[in-house]
């Protein structure tokens, strides 16, 4: 609502991977369309890359279970591509070309995706650290002049809050397989972050609340 993310006759794109959180952003957009007073539609979209141990049959047959409209679409950029030229960019980059293909294929006037708290704390980081510049992810933007809308509903929510979500629904979890999942900067951002929340309990809220107060007169 702080957003205005949903709005009457939206069709909503859930953009899901098979791990914890886009899983719970599916069950929860799904689940709440039998109380509240918005009417929105979901269709369930799983991009196969073509890695090893696909999970695609897996992700059509709990989309089925649960009643939503679903869609799973394959990509060939990984045949494309060197083993070398593979890392954690390419992969967020090509992933996501492939959604907003498929989201104006469908005309789908929203594209939810499953990021949460932690991860616009752990984005602001990287970009402070390696980008040298102050941004985030914004829990709801405007691309292509309007014609593709991204919305983060989760954007309030601790990753942990989600873990214990999927752990009481008993939600079957694909764990990312990526060998670059331990290396990247949004791991190491993680580890710094929890490093100091030993002595800063708050870290967290402190960072996702500071995107909010800027004080221009104490910036360059």
């Amino acid at each position: 609502m702080d957003y205005r993310m949903l709005e009457d006759g939206d069709k909503v794109m859930v953009a899901v991977s098979g791990g914890k959180d886009s899983l719970t952003l599916l069950r929860i957009l799904n689940d709440r369309r039998k109380f509240v007073p918005i009417k929105y539609s979901l269709i369930a979209v799983h991009i196969d890359m073509g890695y090893p141990e696909s999970i695609s049959r897996q992700m059509k047959s709990y989309f089925k279970k649960i009643g939503v409209d679903f869609r799973v679409v394959k990509s060939d950029e990984l045949k494309k591509t060197g083993p070398k030229d593979i890392n954690c960019f390419w992969c967020s980059w090509n992933r996501r070309k492939v959604l907003f293909q498929t989201a104006d294929k469908l005309g789908c006037t929203k594209v939810a995706l499953g990021h949460h708290m932690d991860d616009i704390i752990e984005t602001t980081l990287m970009n402070l650290f390696f980008q040298g510049e102050i941004s985030t992810m914004a829990p709801k933007q405007e691309l292509f002049k309007g014609k593709i809308v991204i919305i983060r509903p989760m954007a309030y929510v601790e990753e942990r809050e989600i873990s214990g979500f999927a752990k009481s629904e008993k939600l079957r979890v694909y764990s990312c397989k990526c060998p670059h999942s331990e290396l990247s900067q949004r791991f190491m951002m993680s580890k710094i972050v929890s490093q100091v929340k030993r002595t800063c309990p708050e870290v967290k809220k402190n960072i996702f609340r500071s995107l909010r107060r800027i004080k221009k007169d104490y910036l360059l």
